[in-house]
Protein backbone atom coordinates (compact mmCIF):
# COMPACT_ATOMS: atom_id res chain seq x y z
CA UNK A 1 0.00 0.00 0.00
CA UNK A 2 2.77 2.69 1.17
CA UNK A 3 4.76 1.78 -2.61
CA UNK A 4 1.75 1.68 -4.68
CA UNK A 5 0.95 4.90 -3.22
CA UNK A 6 4.80 6.26 -3.30
CA UNK A 7 5.23 5.33 -7.04
CA UNK A 8 3.13 7.96 -8.27
CA UNK A 9 4.63 10.78 -6.28
CA UNK A 10 8.46 9.04 -6.63
CA UNK A 11 7.73 9.60 -10.64
CA UNK A 12 6.75 12.89 -10.56
CA UNK A 13 9.02 14.64 -7.66
CA UNK A 14 12.34 11.93 -7.53
CA UNK A 15 13.88 11.55 -4.42
CA UNK A 16 12.91 15.39 -3.36
CA UNK A 17 9.08 12.99 -2.22
CA UNK A 18 8.50 13.63 1.43
CA UNK A 19 7.37 10.71 3.43
CA UNK A 20 4.52 13.58 4.87
CA UNK A 21 3.12 13.48 1.00
CA UNK A 22 3.59 9.40 0.58
CA UNK A 23 1.46 9.28 4.07
CA UNK A 24 -0.97 11.55 2.45
CA UNK A 25 -1.49 9.74 -0.73
CA UNK A 26 -1.87 6.18 1.32
CA UNK A 27 -4.02 7.75 3.91
CA UNK A 28 -1.93 6.79 6.65
CA UNK A 29 -0.10 8.75 9.39
CA UNK A 30 3.72 9.41 8.73
CA UNK A 31 4.53 7.36 11.67
CA UNK A 32 3.23 4.31 10.05
CA UNK A 33 5.55 5.01 7.15
CA UNK A 34 8.73 4.42 9.48
CA UNK A 35 7.06 1.05 11.38
CA UNK A 36 7.04 -0.56 7.58
CA UNK A 37 10.55 1.34 6.23
CA UNK A 38 13.79 1.97 7.86
CA UNK A 39 14.08 5.41 6.57
CA UNK A 40 12.90 7.48 2.95
CA UNK A 41 15.82 6.06 1.40
CA UNK A 42 14.04 2.35 2.03
CA UNK A 43 11.26 3.72 0.24
CA UNK A 44 12.28 4.59 -2.55
CA UNK A 45 14.31 1.41 -2.81
CA UNK A 46 11.00 -0.51 -2.75
CA UNK A 47 9.46 1.96 -5.39
CA UNK A 48 12.40 0.85 -7.28
CA UNK A 49 12.12 -2.76 -6.96
CA UNK A 50 8.54 -2.41 -7.58
CA UNK A 51 9.11 -0.24 -10.92
CA UNK A 52 11.51 -2.40 -12.27
CA UNK A 53 10.24 -5.86 -10.73
CA UNK A 54 8.09 -8.11 -13.56
CA UNK A 55 5.51 -9.48 -11.72
CA UNK A 56 2.89 -7.08 -12.69
CA UNK A 57 3.82 -7.27 -16.15
CA UNK A 58 3.84 -10.79 -16.12
CA UNK A 59 0.46 -11.15 -14.75
CA UNK A 60 -1.10 -8.75 -17.28
CA UNK A 61 0.38 -10.98 -20.28
CA UNK A 62 -0.77 -14.41 -18.39
CA UNK A 63 -4.35 -12.61 -18.34
CA UNK A 64 -4.62 -12.56 -22.05
CA UNK A 65 -6.91 -14.62 -23.69
CA UNK A 66 -5.42 -17.44 -25.76
CA UNK A 67 -8.58 -17.21 -27.66
CA UNK A 68 -8.16 -13.73 -29.48
CA UNK A 69 -6.83 -13.61 -32.46
CA UNK A 70 -3.41 -13.54 -32.44
CA UNK A 71 -2.59 -9.86 -34.05
CA UNK A 72 -4.53 -8.83 -31.15
CA UNK A 73 -2.75 -10.78 -28.32
CA UNK A 74 0.85 -9.60 -29.67
CA UNK A 75 -1.10 -5.81 -29.44
CA UNK A 76 -2.23 -6.11 -25.55
CA UNK A 77 0.91 -8.09 -24.81
CA UNK A 78 2.79 -4.71 -27.03
CA UNK A 79 0.34 -2.75 -24.67
CA UNK A 80 1.26 -4.13 -21.06
CA UNK A 81 5.23 -4.00 -21.84
CA UNK A 82 4.94 -0.70 -23.33
CA UNK A 83 3.66 0.24 -20.30
CA UNK A 84 5.94 -1.32 -17.99
CA UNK A 85 8.65 0.07 -19.38
CA UNK A 86 7.52 3.42 -19.29
CA UNK A 87 6.55 3.55 -15.81
CA UNK A 88 10.05 2.17 -14.90
CA UNK A 89 12.08 4.84 -16.83
CA UNK A 90 10.08 7.01 -15.30
CA UNK A 91 10.50 6.30 -11.66
CA UNK A 92 14.04 5.36 -12.32
CA UNK A 93 14.47 8.43 -14.08
CA UNK A 94 13.39 10.95 -11.65
CA UNK A 95 14.97 9.12 -8.76
CA UNK A 96 18.39 9.39 -11.00
CA UNK A 97 17.77 12.95 -11.88
CA UNK A 98 17.26 14.02 -8.74
CA UNK A 99 20.29 12.23 -6.78
CA UNK A 100 18.99 9.04 -5.62
CA UNK A 101 21.79 6.89 -6.17
CA UNK A 102 21.16 4.18 -3.00
CA UNK A 103 20.22 0.68 -3.76
CA UNK A 104 22.55 0.85 -6.84
CA UNK A 105 25.76 -1.80 -6.75
CA UNK A 106 29.20 -0.46 -9.05
CA UNK A 107 28.09 -1.25 -12.28
CA UNK A 108 24.24 -1.52 -12.06
CA UNK A 109 22.46 0.11 -14.56
CA UNK A 110 19.41 1.95 -14.07
CA UNK A 111 16.39 -0.13 -15.31
CA UNK A 112 17.85 -3.57 -15.21
CA UNK A 113 15.73 -4.34 -11.82
CA UNK A 114 19.16 -5.70 -10.25
CA UNK A 115 20.18 -3.48 -7.96
CA UNK A 116 20.86 -3.92 -4.59
CA UNK A 117 21.35 -2.09 -1.22
CA UNK A 118 24.52 -1.06 0.45
CA UNK A 119 26.92 -1.51 -2.63
CA UNK A 120 26.44 -4.97 -2.77
CA UNK A 121 26.59 -6.37 -5.92
CA UNK A 122 23.59 -7.72 -7.49
CA UNK A 123 23.10 -11.26 -8.36
CA UNK A 124 24.60 -11.70 -12.13
CA UNK A 125 21.68 -13.02 -13.81
CA UNK A 126 18.62 -11.57 -12.11
CA UNK A 127 18.36 -9.65 -15.50
CA UNK A 128 18.57 -12.54 -17.59
CA UNK A 129 16.32 -14.41 -15.62
CA UNK A 130 13.66 -11.35 -15.72
CA UNK A 131 14.07 -11.31 -19.91
CA UNK A 132 13.65 -15.22 -19.78
CA UNK A 133 10.31 -15.01 -17.96
CA UNK A 134 9.05 -12.19 -20.61
CA UNK A 135 10.19 -14.08 -23.19
CA UNK A 136 8.39 -17.44 -21.86
CA UNK A 137 5.34 -15.03 -21.07
CA UNK A 138 5.53 -13.87 -24.95
CA UNK A 139 6.09 -17.61 -26.36
CA UNK A 140 2.68 -18.96 -24.40
CA UNK A 141 0.55 -16.64 -26.16
CA UNK A 142 2.05 -17.68 -29.50
CA UNK A 143 2.06 -21.64 -28.40
CA UNK A 144 -1.28 -21.57 -29.83
CA UNK A 145 -0.24 -20.72 -34.04
CA UNK A 146 2.91 -22.41 -33.62
CA UNK A 147 2.17 -24.06 -36.81
CA UNK A 148 1.35 -20.40 -38.42
CA UNK A 149 5.21 -19.23 -38.37
CA UNK A 150 8.27 -20.33 -40.05
CA UNK A 151 10.21 -19.70 -37.21
CA UNK A 152 9.59 -21.71 -33.22
CA UNK A 153 7.54 -19.47 -31.17
CA UNK A 154 10.50 -18.54 -29.38
CA UNK A 155 12.56 -16.97 -31.81
CA UNK A 156 9.29 -15.34 -33.16
CA UNK A 157 8.82 -14.45 -28.96
CA UNK A 158 12.62 -13.01 -29.13
CA UNK A 159 12.24 -11.14 -32.49
CA UNK A 160 9.09 -9.56 -31.12
CA UNK A 161 10.61 -8.80 -27.69
CA UNK A 162 13.31 -7.39 -29.82
CA UNK A 163 11.47 -4.88 -31.68
CA UNK A 164 9.51 -3.87 -28.79
CA UNK A 165 12.34 -3.01 -27.17
CA UNK A 166 14.03 -1.11 -29.88
CA UNK A 167 11.07 0.37 -30.57
CA UNK A 168 10.88 2.16 -27.44
CA UNK A 169 14.39 3.42 -26.93
CA UNK A 170 14.57 7.16 -28.17
CA UNK A 171 14.51 7.40 -31.51
CA UNK A 172 17.83 9.11 -33.64
CA UNK A 173 16.29 12.19 -34.70
CA UNK A 174 16.39 11.17 -38.52
CA UNK A 175 14.74 8.28 -37.58
CA UNK A 176 11.16 9.32 -37.86
CA UNK A 177 8.48 8.25 -35.49
CA UNK A 178 9.42 4.88 -33.78
CA UNK A 179 6.68 2.41 -35.19
CA UNK A 180 3.17 2.04 -33.54
CA UNK A 181 2.69 -1.29 -32.19
CA UNK A 182 0.40 -1.85 -35.22
CA UNK A 183 3.02 -1.19 -37.24
CA UNK A 184 5.34 -3.50 -35.38
CA UNK A 185 3.14 -6.64 -35.25
CA UNK A 186 2.47 -6.08 -38.94
CA UNK A 187 6.59 -6.20 -39.52
CA UNK A 188 6.50 -9.49 -37.06
CA UNK A 189 4.11 -11.23 -38.51
CA UNK A 190 4.02 -10.20 -42.51
CA UNK A 191 7.37 -8.46 -43.01
CA UNK A 192 7.94 -5.17 -45.12
CA UNK A 193 7.50 -6.14 -48.38
CA UNK A 194 4.58 -5.37 -50.02
CA UNK A 195 4.38 -9.03 -51.82
CA UNK A 196 6.43 -11.37 -48.72
CA UNK A 197 8.63 -13.15 -51.30
CA UNK A 198 8.91 -10.98 -54.57
CA UNK A 199 12.45 -9.54 -53.97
Amino acid sequence: MIVAAALPLVAEYGAAVTTSQIARAAGIGEATIFRAFKDKDEVLDACVAEAVGTDHVLRELASISLDEPLADRLAEAAEALRAHMERMGTVVGALHASGHRRGRGPGTGAGTGTGTRDGEDPPPDSRAQSVTALRNAVIELIEPDRTAFRLSPEKVAAAFLGLLFTRLQTPAPDAGAPLTPEELIAVLLHGTLNAPGSA
